[in-house]
Parts: C-alpha cells; structure tokens; sequence
C-alpha cells in the first residue's frame, strides 16, 4: 500500500473550513498541518484562485500529500518544518503575505493505525510518539526517564488525567516499558475500576500527554498562532481546529491577544492609540455536524476557531 492510500481520511469539518476560506483574498493559503492533504485538496478544488503552501514534521505525510495533491501542479507547494517555522519558510519561498493560514492540531488517523509509529493504545508498537521519525527525542525518554513528580505534572497538565499520580507512580514501577499495549495496561490497571467504565479507553489522555510532551506541541503553538496571524493581509484568516482543552486554551488567549491590543485598564477608555487589525469570526459552526461524528469519531472533540485581518482602524473599547 502507497503511502497515499495509507494516509487516506476524511479530514475534519471540511466543508466549514471551504467555507471559512471562501471570501479571503486571491493567493497563498498556508496549511500548517498538512497531513495526508485533505484541508488541502478541498481548498484546491474550492477556488483556483487560491494555492497551498503546506507544512509538517512528518515526511509520510509530505510524500502522501505531494501525491494526491499532484494534480494541482505549482499550486500546491510543501515544505518539511514545524508549523512554528512558518515565517522562515515564507521568507524562503519569498511569500510576502498569506490569504488564510489553516491549523489542524488533531493526530492523523495514519499515524493513530501504524503501530510502528507508537501513538496508539490499542495497537502494539514502540514506545516512540514522533511526528517526526527523525527525532532524537521519543515517548521512551518520557515513559521511562522521567521521574515520578514530572512524569505525573505532564501526564495531569497535558491530558487532564486526574489519576495522573497513580499512573505515574505505576509506570515508574514497571520500567522498563517498551511496547505501547504494555504502556497501555499499565494506566488501565492504575485507574479505579468504575473510572474506567466511562470517557473511552483508559489509556487516552496518558497517550495524548505524552505525545504533547514528545512533541513539543503545545510549548510551540503561542509562537506559530502569533506568526500566522501577522502574517495574512487584511481579508486574510486564520483558522484552527483543536481537540482538547490545553491547545484550544492556547488558541483562545493568542486570538484574545491579537483582536485587542488595548493597554488600558478595562474599565476605563483607550487612550493609548491602539489599532484594531484582526476581528473574531463568528456565526460559524464552531463544532462538527452530528452527522460527522457519526461517520468520523476522532471528529467528535475538534473546536474550530477564526480571526480575520481588518483594515486598521482606532479602537474604542
């Protein structure tokens, strides 16, 4: 099997992000979560006025989007970065501005069903969580380096786990831990029996605070979400789809941050002079369609937020 067909998946809330994108200006809109191409080939397809610049850490998917998106020609481009390197690969591809800028913070369902990559508690493979492969740095130094308090403060912050002592006292126990379905019955057994009858697999938020922590993601993601936004010309957006609460909190205060500049106090009215330059976007479905979820479970969770570039104007609170 190719490494399209592997990555083949029905990307989340699709027809809303062509709809967030429908009215940006003509030009380059940045995929900062590439994955297997599909935001990006509903983009394509949407409007030939508009191309993809497409960024991730994983060179799978690199070669499948490069694959599927080949048809478009020079209106796809991509590039082997994290999405916080966003500026550096603009100024290489000499973009100036961006139309729209898109992150999509979920895993993808390739990496989720290849056990070799390790991200899945219900498939047996490596210790390893590394979107990109190349990585010195793995689930392995998190499982089995950390120690307890720290192992328990990543496993609590990350995944808001509230067994997340017991399962970091656990996990230092049985080091050495090497397989995934071993990582994954020892935070099963860690968690009380009726806790575990609820919310999904046990495992779930201890796997996704690793990952986070193996990657960096959230400690990367202020930076990126700033960049972007400064980067889109007026009429430009920026949309993000999150999946749990610590990305979509991040999300939420940098959007926060960007719509008002203001450095007065809230009481009282601006008099510092600043200029209002994003707006949020609303009346937007913010959440998938029932449907969706039906059809697509990992869609169940994903929150999708926008802002827009406006033409500067003062800003009276």
């Amino acid at each position: 099997m190719s490494s399209a067909e592997r990555f083949e998946h029905e990307p989340v809330m699709r027809e809303e992000i062509v709809e967030v994108f429908a009215d940006v200006p003509p030009g380059v809109v940045l995929d900062a979560t590439l994955g297997g191409g599909g935001h990006a080939e509903a983009i394509l397809e949407s409007r030939a006025d508009l191309q993809v610049l497409g960024l991730d850490r994983d060179r799978a998917a690199l070669e499948a989007a490069g694959a599927r998106l080949e048809r478009f020609g020079s209106r796809f481009t991509s590039a082997h970065a994290r999405f916080d390197a966003l500026r550096e690969v603009m100024d290489e591809r000499e973009v100036g501005e961006l139309s729209g800028a898109l992150f999509d913070l979920g895993v993808s369902s390739h990496q989720l069903d290849s056990a070799d990559r390790g991200f899945s508690y219900r498939h047996d493979g490596p210790v390893d969580m590394r979107m990109d492969a190349s990585a010195e740095w793995s689930a392995d130094d998190i499982v089995n380096g950390y120690d307890e308090a720290r192992l328990a403060d990543v496993i609590e912050r990350h995944g808001d786990e509230r067994f997340a002592r017991r399962i970091a006292r656990a996990i230092v126990a049985a080091r050495p831990i090497e397989r995934t379905t071993d990582l994954a019955a020892v935070v099963t057994a860690a968690i009380p029996a009726p806790a575990r009858r609820t919310g999904g697999h046990p495992a779930k938020r201890t796997f996704q605070a690793i990952r986070i922590e193996v990657n960096g993601e959230l400690d990367i993601l202020p930076e990126a979400i700033d960049q972007a936004v400064d980067a889109v010309a007026p009429g430009g957006r920026v949309a993000v789809l999150t999946y749990h609460s610590g990305e979509d909190r991040i999300v939420k205060n940098r959007f926060r941050a960007a719509v008002d500049r203001c450095l007065c106090p809230p009481e009282l009215p601006c008099v510092c002079g600043a200029v209002q330059t994003v707006r949020l976007v609303r009346g937007h479905r913010k959440r998938p369609s029932d449907t969706e979820v039906s059809r697509n479970r990992r869609a169940s969770s994903a929150r999708l937020r926008v802002v827009e570039r406006v033409a500067a104007e003062s800003g009276e609170r």
